[in-house]
């Protein structure tokens, strides 16, 4: 697996005006391999074909990543693309104890955030719509957001360290 290669002033330029104005945000590209994995020209599911990006004033990181659902299913949430905003949080928190590990969960009481669903119409809203690490044999999406098992621990493990270098305590997620 090669990690995305997109230089800090090509992503800001493709983020144009969603760039957020905290020094410390994420992004997601969908379909950053479209040509070069899975069926070409499409955005597939179940593989880490697109990328997460950590940017910041001290650190810029970018990772394998799967901005999709693992799989197509009646009611399967995908994460509208826009400006979402995201916390310190677990993941895996309904597995019982000791099983849940940091990871970033929606910014909000409801911790609910704009999807799509397959087979429905129309804007609906998904509860708990996580970035976290995702597993070799399967990109472990419900709807998330995951980072390839590799890289995941340097990307959480930067983040939070780079929220807390810049006084953050939530970080916007671009998704394009």
């Amino acid at each position: 697996l090669h990690t995305p290669q997109i230089k800090l002033d090509a992503l800001l330029a493709r983020i144009g005006s969603l760039k957020p104005v905290v020094p410390v945000f994420l992004v997601g590209i969908r379909g950053y391999y479209l040509d070069t994995m899975g069926e070409k020209g499409k955005n597939d599911r179940g593989i880490y074909d697109d990328a997460i990006i950590l940017v910041s004033p001290t650190a810029y990181l970018t990772c394998n990543a799967n901005c999709d659902p693992s799989a197509f299913r009646p009611g399967i949430a995908t994460l509208k693309p826009g400006v979402h905003w995201f916390r310190k949080g677990k993941h895996g928190l309904s597995k019982g104890p000791g099983k849940a590990y940091p990871a970033f969960r929606p910014d909000n009481p409801e911790e609910k955030l704009p999807v799509t669903r397959d087979g429905q119409t129309g804007d609906k809203w998904g509860i708990a719509i996580n970035i976290h690490k995702g597993s070799y044999n399967s990109t472990s999406s419900a709807g998330c957001q995951t980072v390839y098992p590799d890289q995941w621990q340097a990307f959480q493990l930067l983040t939070y360290a780079e929220m807390d270098r810049h006084k953050q305590t939530r970080i916007p997620y671009v998704l394009l």
